[in-house]
């Protein structure tokens, strides 16, 4: 004889309600950040002058920083059970990040502009931390974390504008 056990509802369990606001929230954090890895990248490879070096590096760090919290974001919205969209297409239509210019730059407008898009990636990051705040902690810690590590990236870059 087989026996079944009906397990109760947890009160752990993610409601689709749940997943719909985090969703809400932390797929615009994806695209933006997505934006901000290629970006960065485009920047990297272009930027030219007496510290292109320091600038090439730091570029680096943004990036993978990026990338890693754009994973973090995204897998944080795929493990509460909805698809997310960040194909290149969708990526560039509904980045909020301004437009990089194409063509070498110098180390100093390279900063400038990079810094410009993370601030840009920053409020998006920031209405997700205010956002999940009635949602969910859990994925407003996620918020929270990004927050952090961009803000401490905006730093190095604007550091070597400081004069």
């Amino acid at each position: 004889m087989t026996s079944t056990h009906i397990q109760a509802p947890s009160e752990l369990a993610t409601t689709s309600e749940i997943a719909a606001g985090v969703a809400q929230f932390l797929s615009p954090v994806v695209r933006d950040l997505e934006a901000l890895v290629v970006n960065g990248k485009q920047a990297h490879w272009h930027v030219r002058g007496g510290s292109f070096v320091g600038v090439h590096e730091t570029l680096d760090q943004v990036v993978e920083h990026a990338q890693d919290y754009a994973d973090t974001a995204a897998e944080r919205v795929v493990a509460l059970g909805l698809p997310l969209d960040s194909r290149i297409q969708t990526v560039a239509a509904q980045s909020t990040l301004p437009t990089l210019p194409d063509g070498f730059q110098s180390w100093q407008d390279t900063c400038a502009t990079v810094v410009g898009q993370i601030d840009a990636a920053l409020v998006t990051v920031r209405a997700a931390v205010n956002g999940l705040d009635d949602i969910d902690l859990s994925s407003q810690d996620v918020a929270i974390e990004i927050e952090r590590g961009l803000t401490k990236d905006r730093w190095f870059l604007q550091a070597h504008l400081a004069s």
